[in-house]
């Protein structure tokens, strides 16, 4: 691996670091920054992505889109306070395409209520296309592929 491939891994590994840090830390009003203006976000069950199915839980194609998801959830939402840890694994690199690439990623997220309840709320990969976007990589794409087709109520954060 020469030092231009073991660089790229390394922007790549703070890039998905930084993503989980924005969403654990509860700072959503800057999650929408790490996309592309005209990106794509969609939340969907393993099943219907293997079957081609465009349906998704959540589904967004505009950084704009994202920001009225984050206003909605500060605004409109309701809910009991909590805590969330997503924990980012396996990053692959799958295809070089021009300047963009086609990454893979698991990922774990646990929920953690005021009383100390803890479960995990979702579990699945990440079908990412990122984009060089000035000195720094942005999702063109990110598609939630969650392993389970029970999905909480509560699915109204990003993951």
């Amino acid at each position: 691996m020469d030092l231009a491939e073991v660089t790229r891994r390394l922007e790549l590994e703070t890039l998905y670091a930084d993503y989980a840090a924005c969403l654990d830390s509860d700072a959503l009003e800057r999650w929408p920054d790490f996309f592309t203006e005209n990106c794509h976000y969609r939340v969907t069950s393993a099943e219907n992505y293997e079957a081609g199915l465009p349906l998704g839980l959540i589904y967004a194609t505009s950084q704009n889109m994202l920001r009225d998801r984050v206003s909605a959830l500060r605004d409109a939402n309701i809910y009991e306070p909590q805590r969330y840890r997503h924990l980012i694994s396996g990053i692959r690199i799958e295809r070089e395409d021009g300047g963009a690439l086609d990454v893979t990623a698991n990922f774990l997220v646990v929920r953690t209520m005021q009383d100390g309840g803890m479960i995990l709320f979702a579990a699945g990969r990440y079908v990412d296309r990122i984009e060089r976007a000035g000195p720094g990589w942005k999702f063109a794409q990110k598609i939630v592929v969650l392993d389970s087709r029970q999905i909480d109520t509560l699915l109204a954060i990003p993951l």
